[in-house]
């Protein structure tokens, strides 16, 4: 072979050669491009799978404390019960606090549920189960909800009849307390009355009695001589103006007997002879013993008796 051929040959596979290399060389670039377009995207994956479990931690999270409050806020409704009007109202307070915690509660739940929703659609992942999870919470926050709105207007109904309760309550006191300054002033005009006519009766069943010689009553000027022959009760009257000091009072209704203690006895003020007797003891005069009062007294309301020894 000529060098001229020896040449060209030398040439052409040096040419084949730089061709071979270069598309090794543009093979490995791809490559190369290609892997850190894969690297990337695992990169981005991962990133992805990271917030998606994040996520999935918080929706967790949020979903038990959401049922722990709807689990208290049943068990909590069930407990109450509406107190009835005449209840005291300790128990009512306590019943709107409860109402007051429960709200709040569903009001928080509620909340958690829109923030959820937010990040669940601005992370652009669909998971359907936890889409489910929450339109069933949001139904039943809602239902116990509705729960809570009929148990506060029960509780405002049951309020309106304490307030109408104790506005009753209160005219009847009032009117208890003119009732008995009604009371009060006629008991007091009663009581007056009956003192009244207590005195009076008091007056007129009122009766005096005094014993002893003529000397003594005519001394004590409590009676009279009018005249007539000198014995045991005769010629003698009561003063017109007698000297009732000597006197001794005597309610007609409580004596039955009145003591004399002497020989002789002799009645100078005029009394019915068969509604009273001389009682005698040991030979005298021990006592008289009155058998009618009305009768006895009828005539006169003085009991002057003369005695003898």
């Amino acid at each position: 072979m000529s060098t001229k051929s020896k040449t060209i040959l030398q040439v052409a596979a040096g040419i084949l050669l730089l061709a071979v290399i270069g598309a090794g060389l543009k093979i490995i670039l791809n490559k190369n491009a290609e892997v850190n377009q894969l690297n990337a995207l695992n990169a981005g994956l991962s990133n992805t799978l990271q917030q998606r479990d994040s996520l999935v931690s918080e929706l967790a999270d949020a979903f038990d404390e959401i049922e722990n409050n709807l689990t208290f806020v049943r068990e909590k409704r069930g407990q109450l019960s509406i107190a009835p009007a005449e209840a005291k109202k300790s128990r009512n307070e306590t019943i709107v606090e409860d109402v007051r915690l429960m709200n709040d509660m569903l009001t928080e739940s509620s909340k958690k549920i829109e923030e959820l929703e937010k990040k669940l659609k601005s992370s652009g992942i669909e998971i359907k189960s936890f889409r489910n999870k929450i339109a069933a919470l949001s139904k039943s926050i809602e239902e116990q909800q509705n729960n809570i709105t009929t148990l506060t207007a029960e509780l405002e109904q049951r309020n309106l009849k304490i307030a109408d309760m104790d506005q009753q309550i209160t005219v009847m006191k009032e009117d208890m307390v003119v009732m008995q300054e009604e009371i009060s002033s006629k008991a007091d005009t009663i009581n007056m009355k009956s003192q009244v006519i207590e005195s009076r009766e008091n007056e007129l069943n009122k009766a005096f009695f005094v014993s002893g010689t003529y000397r003594e009553l005519l001394d004590k000027g409590i009676i009279e001589r009018e005249g007539g022959f000198l014995g045991l009760g005769k010629g003698k009257d009561l003063k017109d103006d007698l000297n009732e000091t000597w006197l001794l009072p005597l309610d007609q209704r409580l004596v039955q007997s009145l003591p004399i203690h002497a020989k002789k006895a002799h009645l100078i003020t005029e009394h019915p002879g068969g509604s009273y007797q001389l009682v005698y003891e040991n030979d005298q005069v021990a006592f008289i013993q009155i058998e009618d009062p009305s009768a006895f007294w009828k005539l006169s309301r003085y009991l002057v008796v003369e005695t003898r020894n």
